[in-house]
């Protein structure tokens, strides 16, 4: 989500700034041609050797992004210590209502490639905040949806690297506190 008022960002650090982690999204769709937009600012991400192994995954039927919700609170439980109250709620949505999931994937052919599929992903927030849009990744669906690949469409021979929900905010929300850059040597 970007806080802009009026006529929007002035630069790369304005949206920088105003990016955050969206946790309430309204139930408004978002068109193929904005979901485009943000893949093709993914793939304008630095990539080492210039591989590229970034592929995309897009789901906006409803129903199956409550199916993998619903998959993904028990096998992410599983894995917490302690859980959080929000996961106990049968009628808790991990993707906090948006109705847009962009699954990043990639086969792990090579030492980068998660990096690269980061950088993406932080490419696709960012131009998401510029459009006005609020994003989120959801680190909590990656067994469900590899659990799910062969019905989502995602090869056996390809990595879960990052879920991020995109939707229309439902509201502001506040930036957490940064810690100030921790600088270990200036040689």
């Amino acid at each position: 989500m970007c806080l802009f008022s009026g006529e929007g960002p002035k630069t790369v650090f304005d949206v920088i700034r105003t990016r955050r982690s969206v946790r309430a999204y309204k139930h408004d769709g978002i068109e193929r041609s904005a979901v485009m937009t943000l893949l093709q600012a993914a793939t304008l991400a630095p990539t080492a050797m210039h591989e590229e192994p970034w592929e995309f995954v897009v789901i906006q039927d409803r129903n199956l992004l409550k199916r993998i919700s619903d998959l993904a609170k028990p096998l992410f439980i599983e894995s917490l210590h302690p859980v959080p109250d929000a996961f106990r709620h049968s009628d808790f949505d991990i993707f906090h209502g948006a109705g847009t999931l962009i699954v990043i994937c990639a086969r792990p052919n090579g030492p980068f490639v998660e990096a690269d599929c980061w950088l993406a992903a932080e490419n696709l927030m960012l131009a998401a905040c510029a459009s006005g849009l609020g994003t989120c990744v959801i680190g909590s669906s990656v067994a469900a949806i590899s659990e799910m690949r062969k019905e989502i469409g995602i090869p056996s021979d390809y990595e879960v690297i990052a879920p991020i929900v995109v939707g229309v905010p439902a509201g502001e929300t506040d930036a957490s506190p940064r810690k100030e850059p921790s600088v270990l040597a200036w040689l």
